[in-house]
């Protein structure tokens, strides 16, 4: 049996503002940007250059779902992203004007750093040792 995650949706407030946001600041790609009703559009980004999982906007479409924005965990680090080369990626956000909530770090399995989105989310950035 082969099997992939291959997207996982994150709950965001405005489909424009999402997409600016993860196209510019964490420099992801789009993928996709389907308009499927007045209301409803299907919003897909990844990391630029990345062939694994990639992140589906979901605009809130109610109360229940816009109060899940920037906390779909529980306030635990949501998402974990792999880089080649954190501290290039620390500066960048940094300027960019992204909370930084711990590090970089040095830690046994690498370089990491946890950082808010645009909503909120906990990421971990992480350069693994080789």
């Amino acid at each position: 049996m082969q099997q992939n995650l291959a997207q996982i949706a994150l709950v965001v407030r405005d489909y424009d503002e999402a997409i600016a946001y993860f196209t510019q600041v964490f420099r992801f790609e789009l993928l996709e940007d389907t308009v499927l009703s007045p209301q409803k559009r299907w919003v897909v980004v990844r990391p630029k250059g990345s062939q694994g999982c990639s992140l589906l906007l979901a605009k809130a479409a109610d109360e229940q779902q816009s109060s899940r924005i920037g906390n779909q965990t529980g306030g635990r680090v949501f998402l974990f992203l792999y880089t080649d080369d954190l501290d290039r990626d620390a500066a960048y956000l940094s300027e960019a004007g992204v909370r930084f909530l711990r590090g970089p770090l040095e830690e046994p399995y690498g370089k990491v750093m946890v950082v808010e989105d645009l909503y909120g989310n906990k990421w971990d950035w992480i350069e693994r040792k080789v």
